[in-house]
């Protein structure tokens, strides 16, 4: 059987939380070995450490999303410095920006962003970034904070965009999104993108594939998503698979399957 890692399942949403066990199960059924899976507000950070205590392949990132704005603190900021010495995630995330909400507040939004990526380079740790419409303020942060590396995950950003990131050591998170025939720009980004830099991921709960269009989103349809991004390729599910496995395991420090 084929090895997958979902790099992005917020497993530990609520949506979850009647039938969790079975939803795991599925995963693994399905190829899906590992997850990583990315806080998004202080307040989440005990419950995700309970969930990915439960198994094995499962892998918490601690970090503070942006369209949570209004849920953080800028003590948040030192908590999360304190949480990463004591359990040592695989990375610090979901972090980013998101211009796409208006009322967000871009600067408030900055602080707590770059606080996050000086916390990923003091720790040496992967940063899981969140871009939405903010991809070229995203890679100048980057750049000021330099000696970082991680994933720009459900990126939907330009072949230019994506070398950029790629120079500076980003990986890009693709899932359902690409499965859909209107998203033509994705796929020809998925077909000439360097496979190095690929991951695949779900966002379970959230953005569900074309296959299940509308309903609640979960990792074992990681395997699904895989088999039309090798079809966009040209190239074999096991290869893709391989590749993506590998490409996920170096960048979070996982351990072999």
């Amino acid at each position: 059987m084929i090895v997958l890692i979902d790099s992005h399942c917020h497993l530990d949403a609520g949506e979850f939380d009647v039938d969790r066990s079975a939803v795991v199960a599925r995963a693994r059924a399905a190829g899906v070995r590992q997850q990583v899976v990315p806080a998004v507000t202080a307040a989440s950070w005990p419950k995700l450490r309970a969930v990915c205590q439960q198994d094995t392949g499962l892998f918490p990132a601690y970090g503070l999303h942006p369209v949570f704005l209004a849920d953080h603190a800028p003590a948040d900021l030192a908590t999360l410095r304190e949480w990463i010495e004591r359990e040592r995630p695989c990375a610090i995330g979901e972090c980013g920006l998101d211009f796409f909400i208006e009322d967000l507040d871009r600067e408030q939004q900055q602080l707590y962003f770059v606080g996050q990526l000086e916390l990923a380079r003091a720790f040496d740790l992967p940063v899981i970034v969140h871009a939405r419409r903010a991809v070229d303020a995203v890679i100048a942060a980057i750049r000021r904070v330099g000696g970082l590396r991680g994933v720009v995950h459900s990126f939907s950003g330009s072949p230019e965009q994506a070398a950029l990131l790629h120079k500076a050591g980003f990986l890009l998170g693709l899932g359902g999104p690409v499965t859909y025939d209107r998203a033509q720009r994705l796929h020809r980004l998925v077909q000439n993108m360097p496979l190095e830099q690929l991951l695949l991921e779900t966002d379970a709960p959230d953005q569900p594939d074309s296959g299940i269009r509308g309903e609640r989103n979960e990792p074992a349809r990681l395997h699904h998503i895989a088999s039309e991004i090798a079809a966009l390729r040209g190239i074999s599910l096991d290869a893709l698979a391989e590749a993506t496995t590998a490409n996920a395991q170096r960048l979070f420090g996982l351990p072999a399957v």
